[in-house]
């Protein structure tokens, strides 16, 4: 079993693809409202857009589509097609649960780091019964740098306290891959839409399959003597 290299003394979350099955929707709802309006974006281009904030991947499609639609009406439409998908389609990712129970057995700290909003996360964790078992959000807002800037998982490790090289950062794509890497934290990859290529498995600790596989090497590393 792979061991960390230092025992955690905190686990940090990235949201979208990570805690959810959220990538997926965005993916499904932006393509959806691309061709409703005449355009096609690419599987390819989308996946280019994982981990960046809205901001960012608004600007980086609106590249793609050269200008030929108004990209902030297209965003909106879009938005608006993964509220609804939400509402019925929202799932945890597998090990979620027996993670957090683990966490608050051993008490080891935990939080959140998203590129996402304060209320998107607030609304996706009330949707699922959550929003007590997370204390600690990082959301769009708290930070001037977004992700794959360190600035983050910086002030998560911060806010709780923990040196960032005693931190485990759970990330599912490349833009927070960079993030956590740069900020000096232990970074597990946990791929989703998106496997890791050589250059972003060479800034990870480890590259797990899921969540359940990352609790056996958190497990395995404090056990470890």
């Amino acid at each position: 079993m792979k061991h960390l290299r230092y025992k955690p003394k905190a686990v940090l979350f990235d949201m979208d693809g990570l805690i959810f099955d959220t990538e997926a929707l965005y993916r499904d709802a932006v393509i959806k409202a691309a061709e409703e309006n005449g355009f096609n974006i690419p599987v390819s281009v989308y996946l280019e857009t994982i981990g960046l904030p809205s901001a960012s991947a608004r600007a980086l499609l609106g590249t793609h589509l050269s200008g030929e639609v108004a990209i902030d009406d297209l965003w909106k439409q879009a938005s608006d097609q993964f509220q609804t998908m939400v509402a019925t389609e929202l799932r945890l990712k597998p090990g979620l649960i027996e993670m957090l129970d683990w966490l608050e057995e051993v008490r080891l700290p935990w939080a959140i780091v998203t590129s996402s909003d304060r209320d998107t996360v607030l609304s996706h964790l009330l949707a699922v019964n959550l929003r007590d078992r997370f204390r600690h959000i990082i959301a769009r807002g708290d930070y001037t740098a977004a992700k794959p800037h360190p600035e983050p998982y910086l002030k998560a490790a911060s806010q709780l306290g923990v040196d960032p090289s005693r931190c485990v950062a759970l990330e599912d794509s490349r833009n927070g891959v960079l993030s956590a890497s740069r900020a000096g934290l232990m970074t597990i990859m946990v791929p989703d839409l998106v496997q890791a290529t050589p250059d972003t498995q060479c800034l990870c600790t480890y590259v797990a399959p899921d969540l359940h596989d990352v609790l056996a090497v958190l497990i395995d590393t404090l056990q470890a003597t």
